[in-house]
């Protein structure tokens, strides 16, 4: 990094900073620290939450997981094209929450079900929240320790500072200063900004890679070198992948219908001037990637290529070497080993992988395997077979796997771009990390401190109280972040961790929206069966290499359990296979997770089924019918006769001739093209001419890099003029919105304190 890379990264985040702060002056009441006032528009939150979801850890995510397995599961995913598009295009959930027109997902769950049950399902959720999102800090940490190359610890005054901890601290204090100013306010500002700044770096950074490498010189090759079953092109050829396989994806989809709703609240979800606008933000969410999914694609595919193409093998095992010395310096404490440990691998030659001559690569078998088997042979000799050994090379190799991307893009960035990256990557750590504390916080606050006080807090200290609950989610953020020793692929553990609220809160929110059956005691049963077998899936698989697995083999049960877990994986091999592994519980996150699901949902129904006496009120609930608040809704003033297929993706009255644009081009880009041409079509062409290996490296470059370029030119240009033209709106209604100092989340007898004398008024009238 030059001084013009530090200048590039640090003079755009003052800026963000500077934006946070002065977003404070639009703070009037709870409503706006909370919701940003509901007047945000479509293009604000769309941009907004691309930026907050795409964070630091994401990337690495990615890059981990496609460096094990490529791309040919992408084919698949296309399956959830139509479930997503008419989720989004109805407004499944988004809508019906945005009604509500609550602060707070407990909000609701104290207005569907009970005081009770809202404390316990915000303390649940926020532990889950909590857990999932706090290595945050430490996966961006380590990113950039090891993309800038800086020192385990460095000496202020003399005095020896960790490193790891200095830039956790710094990152979570970045994230104090933009939700302290304005809650919810700031934050929609200031990932808006970002995002806007973020379009153009996806582009250059998209260049970049595409003329560092060569298609057909260099990618396409090595994404065809694979065994069979484990193809990263053809999606017909990965019967072998564990982990990330149909099965994964099937959960994946069945997530999207049950959980939609499930992390609504103290989120954008609520923000939007009306619930139209709250839904035509989801819909354009279809367009708001643009040029973010071609830079991620390309981010892993420059990794994979640069770490296993022969014309780079030099400069490969120089990575590799120095990754391994790094990720040796965190995990393995013990010096002497640890210098045995680098000695051995020091002494590893060059690998270098021709294609065509050595046998294809897998997962079990490529140039990062004698690396690993070094470490691990080692590291088992110098623990005498305790468990210790086992437990630090699952360290290793996870900390390997997710530094590769940082370690690979320093050594190909030249100054400027290095300053670029750093920019972007700051700009998603801040407002991924900003997002995720303040929605625990507010959590925390509104759905069980509030609730258990037993009265609402004066407006003043109630913003007092959101400000230090922030505070104090940071703290248990760097506090986790710093030591928690995370064990899996990061999706993985992302899995488990948010299955831990997941597993049962589906049908609680969904049947809490849509049914009038649902009752309290569902409810409970729902997240005790669900949850509660997530939870304990969590305790086995974290403890399982250094505890559990050497347990069973001092009872002398492993043999026998597993063949027990082979014969009840054997029907759904091999997109499921269960055997004992010394170092890894052989049910993986994603499993644990479908069970959990499939529990919260039969005990939802089961129990609410037995214990309903009357039908719940969801017109008061929604703000329909005589409930109904003015503005909210717009109401044709006669009624027109609508098709089947508009109906089907969600136009109504509301929709103007630009909204029914954008509906109608998200239908026909995502159901027409791809998923009835580019997935559909090629099924049925495979099926009457099975298609060559090779022509799957066409059919990538033309879907995921050439189409979907094209794109992202035109979303790219749109959203920008959207997010701009939205932004200054939303100052010029913030400034103009007026207080109800009753909106602050409270409840009581199942009726908001704001809906107080509306709901009385109404039934009160004859």
């Amino acid at each position: 990094m030059t001084w013009l890379s530090w200048c590039i990264a640090i003079i755009p985040i003052i800026a963000v900073i500077a934006l946070g702060l002065y977003s404070r002056r639009y703070v009037r009441g709870v409503a706006d620290f909370l919701a940003a006032g509901r007047v945000a528009g479509r293009y604000t939150i769309a941009v907004g939450d691309l930026e907050a979801g795409l964070g630091v850890i994401t990337l690495v995510a990615l890059c981990e997981e496609k460096y094990q397995t490529g791309f040919a599961l992408a084919f698949w995913n296309n399956l959830s094209v139509p479930v997503g598009i008419v989720l989004a295009l109805t407004g499944y959930c988004i809508y019906r929450f945005r009604e509500t027109r609550c602060l707070s997902f407990g909000q609701f769950l104290e207005l569907r079900y009970s005081r009770r049950f809202r404390i316990f399902a915000a303390a649940l959720r926020t532990i889950s929240e909590m857990l999932a999102n706090a290595i945050g800090p430490a996966v961006a940490a380590r990113f950039f320790i090891y993309f800038l190359g800086l020192p385990s610890a460095f000496h202020v005054a003399g005095i020896p500072v960790n490193t790891f901890g200095a830039l956790m601290f710094g990152i979570l204090a970045l994230a104090m200063l933009v939700i302290w100013p304005g809650g919810r306010i700031s934050l929609i500002i200031t990932d808006c900004f970002q995002g806007l700044m973020s379009y153009p770096i996806f582009v250059i950074l998209t260049v970049f890679v595409l003329t560092k490498f060569s298609w057909g010189g260099d990618i396409a090759p090595v994404m065809q070198d694979r065994v069979p079953g484990e193809s990263f092109l053809n999606p017909f050829d990965i019967s072998q992948l564990r982990d990330f396989n149909l099965f994964a994806l099937f959960v994946a989809i069945i997530s999207i219908v049950i959980n939609r709703a499930s992390w609504i609240g103290n989120d954008t979800s609520g923000s939007a001037r009306t619930p139209h606008e709250q839904k035509m933000a989801c819909v354009i969410g279809a367009w708001r990637n643009g040029f973010s999914g071609v830079m991620t694609l390309l981010i892993a595919v420059a990794v994979i290529t640069l770490l296993t193409g022969q014309r780079f093998a030099p400069q490969a095992h120089a990575i590799r070497n120095e990754l391994a010395v790094k990720v040796a310096g965190e995990v393995i404490p013990d010096e002497a080993m640890r210098g045995t440990v680098l000695a051995r691998v020091a002494a590893i030659p060059e690998v270098r992988h021709e294609i065509g001559v050595n046998s294809p690569l897998s997962r079990d078998a490529n140039l990062d395997t004698v690396f690993l088997d070094t470490v691990r042979e080692t590291l088992n000799e110098g623990s005498a077979g305790d468990g210790r050994g086992n437990a630090m090379f699952q360290g290793f190799r996870t900390l390997y796997f997710q530094m590769m991307m940082p370690m690979t893009m320093k050594s190909i960035f030249p100054p400027v771009l290095m300053g670029i990256f750093c920019l972007l990557m700051l700009m998603l750590m801040i407002s991924t990390d900003d997002s995720r504390i303040f929605n625990a916080a507010s959590t925390l606050l509104q759905d069980v401190i509030m609730p258990l006080r037993g009265k609402p807090f004066e407006r003043e200290a109630h913003l007092a109280w959101l400000r230090w609950c922030s505070v104090g989610v940071s703290v248990f953020f760097f506090l986790v972040s710093f030591f928690l020793s995370q064990m899996d692929f990061i999706s993985m553990f992302l899995s488990i961790t948010t299955a831990i609220w997941l597993g049962g809160a589906g049908p609680v929110m969904i049947f809490g929206l849509y049914s009038r059956f649902g009752t309290t005691a569902g409810a409970w049963a729902s997240l005790l069966f669900g949850s509660g077998f997530s939870v304990g899936g969590m305790i086995v698989q974290r403890n399982w290499a250094d505890f559990f697995y050497p347990w069973l083999v001092r009872l002398g049960w492993e043999d026998n359990l597993d063949r027990l877990l082979r014969a009840l994986s054997d029907p759904f091999n091999p997109y499921i296979v269960w055997a004992m592994d010394p170092v890894k519980f052989p049910i993986n996150s994603r499993e644990i997770y479908f069970i959990a699901i499939l529990m919260g949902i039969l005990a939802y129904m089961a129990v609410s089924w037995f214990t309903m006496k009357e039908p719940y009120n969801l017109d008061r609930l929604l703000h329909r019918g005589k409930y109904t608040i003015a503005g909210e809704h717009k109401v044709a003033a006669s009624p027109k006769a609508k098709s089947i297929l508009s109906k089907l993706i969600g136009i109504d009255e509301q929709y103007t001739r630009g909204d029914k644009i954008i509906a109608w081009s998200v239908f026909g880009y995502s159901l027409v093209y791809q998923f009835l041409i580019a997935f559909v079509g090629v099924l049925i062409w495979n099926a009457f001419d099975p298609l060559p290996p090779e022509w799957w490296s066409t059919y990538f470059l033309m879907v995921n890099l050439v189409i979907a370029s094209v794109v992202g030119v035109i979303s790219t240009v749109w959203l920008v003029i959207g997010g701009v033209i939205d932004l200054r709106r939303l100052f010029r209604d913030l400034e103009a919105r007026k207080d109800n100092p009753l909106d602050d989340g409270w409840v009581e007898g199942h009726v908001s304190a704001a809906d107080q004398a509306m709901v009385k008024a109404v039934e009160e009238k004859k």
